[in-house]
């Protein structure tokens, strides 16, 4: 698993993202807050992330804290914006994640998945 972020313990209000070269699929694992401070972060290391064209990219948020509506709106444009040839999928399944998504109506809209291997396909 290769570190995007800094590996140094983040401080709150802080998001690091992991990568996981898990063929087919790429795996951003998230760690923290996704919000107005945080949310260029995630667009960053996806945009890093598609360059390589994977099949497959899944954003892992079991380790999301606290989900605002700027990592909301973040999520909606990855899966908008993803290169033709990638299909996105998103694992979120604790109360701090899904909750906001359903709240806020978004489970219709992003592709959900309860556990990251259920996000993975089968091999």
């Amino acid at each position: 698993m290769s570190e995007l972020t800094d590996p140094v313990i983040d401080p709150p209000g802080s998001l690091s993202i992991e990568r996981a070269d898990r063929a087919p699929a790429t795996v951003l694992a998230l760690h923290g807050d996704l919000d107005l401070g945080t949310a260029p972060k995630l667009t960053a290391a996806v945009a890093e992330t598609v360059t390589g064209k994977p099949p497959l990219l899944v954003l892992d948020l079991t380790g999301v804290d606290f989900l605002a509506s700027a990592g909301l709106t973040a999520l909606l444009a990855v899966c908008r914006e993803a290169p033709e040839g990638t299909e996105v999928r998103i694992v979120a399944s604790g109360r701090a994640t899904l909750r906001p998504i359903q709240l806020t109506g978004l489970e219709q809209s992003l592709p959900l998945y309860r556990t990251l291997d259920e996000a993975l396909p089968e091999t």
